[in-house]
């Protein structure tokens, strides 16, 4: 599986267990949301190590452009809020510096 699509999923897994526990706590939603919240949230962290990457925190600060790009079509797609241009702007920004990382030439 390409990196990109392990980033795009494991950014739907962190998000949707996230999401649960918001629902949980903030929208009075069932406690029993929290369990397919701690599964999706496992699922996130299972999903980073499968990054090719020499180091770990190269491999998160690259998935956080995507993170916040998918969180921000999450808003839209799930939340029905449709993100303005400086949100737009913004993760065009963050992705941008995840390409640099992710795509620049390391030496060692």
């Amino acid at each position: 599986m390409s990196a990109a699509l392990i980033y795009l999923f494991a950014a739907l897994a962190e998000i949707a267990g996230c999401f649960a526990f918001w629902s949980w706590l903030k929208l009075g939603k069932s406690v029993l949301w929290v369990v397919p919240g701690t599964l999706a949230l496992a699922a996130f962290a299972v999903l980073l190590t499968k990054i090719d990457s020499s180091f770990a925190g190269r491999a998160y600060a690259a998935y956080g452009g995507v993170y916040i790009a998918s969180s921000l079509a999450w808003m839209w797609i799930i939340e029905g809020q449709r993100p303005d241009r400086w949100d737009v702007i913004g993760a065009a920004i963050c992705l941008t510096g995840a390409a640099v990382i992710l795509l620049s030439p390391r030496t060692s």
